[in-house]
């Protein structure tokens, strides 16, 4: 979900522009410091939070976002306070993504810590208790949280300008912690794609995030459902092609809509019949707005679910 290459503020900043002008719901990106590729040395990384306050104040619509986050990253405390601000700036329109952080060799780049994956599960949820702790807390109690992250007695939480906080977003393809972890913090979950699936694996995972709010007696009703669909979309076969090469992955090439703006359409329809009320479509080249802006004039009027780009 990040550019090949990474990209400029600027750059990003044109993308999310023109997705607000074609008609999108909401423009997210990635939380990644490094490209898929570790040793290409022209990857130009951008911090995921600060491009977003840029965009909270420089667009006016779209929701805003992270597809998703790591939660590796950063403290609770301080990711809690991030958001909290550029919610603020937004007036309203971020969206809270997170999720385990899953890129070994860019955490060892970048000097992060990298748990065994257990404990980035651990840590994932204590986070999420936290942020949406300190995010709910009353005026004048006190919060506190003592795990792997300890939090003292905090009487001056940030205060995020929706109530009662700004939508979570947890997905995966985990099949146990990830939809229990999202049953019980999220307004959103998002069920990973696999390569070569029409929907049947996508249409399980919703299920098994059903299955986990029945069991803490949460309405699986109260939140959305959404899916990823890596695009490559043209009006001509040249396009179409041109398209699909800077896809790159072929793990992602399996599971992309490849084609025409109807079979783009039809994807979407299918990722519907599966059970996703909402569709990322992730888009590879952040140069290329001429792609974006043929999705929207010949895609979006042809669907009724919430539609984003991801970049």
């Amino acid at each position: 979900m990040e550019p090949r290459h990474g990209a400029r503020y600027l750059d990003i900043r044109a993308l999310a522009l023109l997705t607000e002008d074609a008609g999108f719901d909401a423009f997210f990106r990635s939380d990644h410091l490094m490209g898929v590729d570790p040793q290409d040395a022209t990857f130009r990384p951008t911090d995921c939070w600060t491009t977003l306050a840029g965009l909270a104040r420089d667009t006016t619509r779209v929701r805003l976002g992270a597809l998703v986050g790591a939660a590796t990253f950063r403290q609770p405390g301080l990711l809690a306070t991030i958001v909290a601000s550029v919610d603020e700036m937004s007036g309203g329109r971020v969206e809270l993504g997170l999720g385990t952080g899953w890129y070994e060799r860019e955490h060892r780049a970048f000097g992060i810590p990298f748990p065994p994956v257990k404990e980035r599960f651990d840590r994932l949820e204590e986070q999420l208790a936290v942020i949406t702790g300190l995010w709910t807390a009353m005026p004048g109690e006190p919060f506190s949280h003592d795990g792997h992250y300890r939090v003292e007695a905090n009487i001056s939480p940030p205060r995020p300008a929706q109530q009662p906080h700004p939508p979570v977003i947890v997905g995966g393809s985990g099949p146990r912690r990830t939809p229990a972890i999202a049953a019980r913090f999220a307004a959103e979950f998002n069920g990973a794609l696999t390569p070569g699936d029409r929907g049947g694996a996508l249409r399980e995972r919703f299920a098994g995030f059903d299955r986990a709010c029945a069991a803490i007696g949460r309405d699986p009703a109260t939140a959305r459902r959404s899916a990823v669909l890596p695009i490559a979309c043209g009006a001509t076969a040249a396009e179409v092609e041109r398209r699909g090469a800077v896809i790159g992955s072929e793990l992602m090439r399996a599971t992309a809509a490849i084609g025409s703006p109807q079979l783009v359409v039809d994807r979407l329809a299918e990722l519907a019949e599966a059970g996703a009320d909402t569709v990322y479509l992730h888009v590879y080249d952040i140069h290329d707005l001429d792609h974006v802006a043929l999705i929207g004039a010949e895609v979006l009027p042809h669907i009724q679910q919430p539609t984003g780009v991801s970049a």
